[in-house]
């Protein structure tokens, strides 16, 4: 019998706001969600942030709290607030950092940690948006939702998951190769529209399509599973459309 694929999972996407609280709010309302964690690590970027668990998946809103940070310029070149980062759970995160590395990904952040490690990979290289490839431990629990996922697997007190991101870019077969390349998982070609590509995760699917002319590359779209209220046309907040997922 041939071996299981390692998985991989979406587990938190990511908004940059010019303020925080107003987009943090909306989300809150928008989606039924909880009080957030707030992460002072962030603050090493020059950020604050608000983390909300859905599930045992997450959707944070970063905002600058000083000048000349990469998520400011990053929100001045899309002209506002925006998708900033999508980030996945890897059971063999080594073998992903040992592919983006063959690949000539760049790396802008890493860590190593008892409970998670985390690599940030450069946009301009993986294409898209800022993409982290994570390795918890254990499988699960998740330390950027806070203390209660830290080292462990927490019970959600708000229902629903992340079922899957849209990116928007210039030319959606190579971004896709490339995603699909640095994470170990197939290219889905069943399906998508003429134009598109996509990968299917274990729960979700991430999925590219091509961007507006005279449009910025990025995240574009979250799609969520059970959540009451939000329907499949959506609701736009943060510069993002938020909506129930097919």
């Amino acid at each position: 019998m041939a071996s299981q694929r390692p998985r991989v999972r979406l587990r938190q996407a990511v908004l940059a706001a010019g303020e925080l609280e107003p987009v943090a709010e909306r989300l809150r309302s928008t989606l039924g969600l909880g009080e957030p964690f707030r992460d002072p690590g962030v603050g090493l970027f020059g950020l604050e942030n608000a983390v909300f668990a859905i599930g045992d998946c997450f959707l944070e809103i970063v905002s600058p709290a000083k000048p000349d940070t990469a998520a400011g310029r990053y929100i001045e070149r899309h002209g506002g607030d925006c998708g900033y980062m999508v980030m996945f759970d890897l059971e063999d995160l080594p073998a992903a950092r040992a592919r983006a590395a063959a690949g000539g990904v760049r790396v802008v952040w890493e860590i190593d940690l008892p409970d998670i490690s985390g690599t940030h990979l450069h946009p301009a290289d993986i294409g898209a948006a800022i993409v982290s490839i994570d390795g918890s431990k254990p499988y699960g629990s998740w330390r950027w939702g806070g203390a209660e996922w830290t080292g462990q697997i927490a019970e959600s007190k708000v229902p629903g998951r992340v079922a899957g991101v849209t990116l928007a870019v210039a030319d959606p077969g190579a971004v896709a190769a490339r995603w699909s390349h640095v994470l170990g998982v197939p290219l889905d070609g069943d399906g998508a529209a003429a134009g598109d590509a996509a990968l299917a995760l274990e729960g979700a699917e991430v999925r590219f399509r091509p961007a507006a002319e005279g449009a910025g590359e990025g995240l574009v779209e979250i799609a969520f599973a059970e959540v009451p209220g939000l329907n499949r046309e959506g609701v736009e907040v943060g510069g993002v459309r938020l909506r129930a997922a097919s």
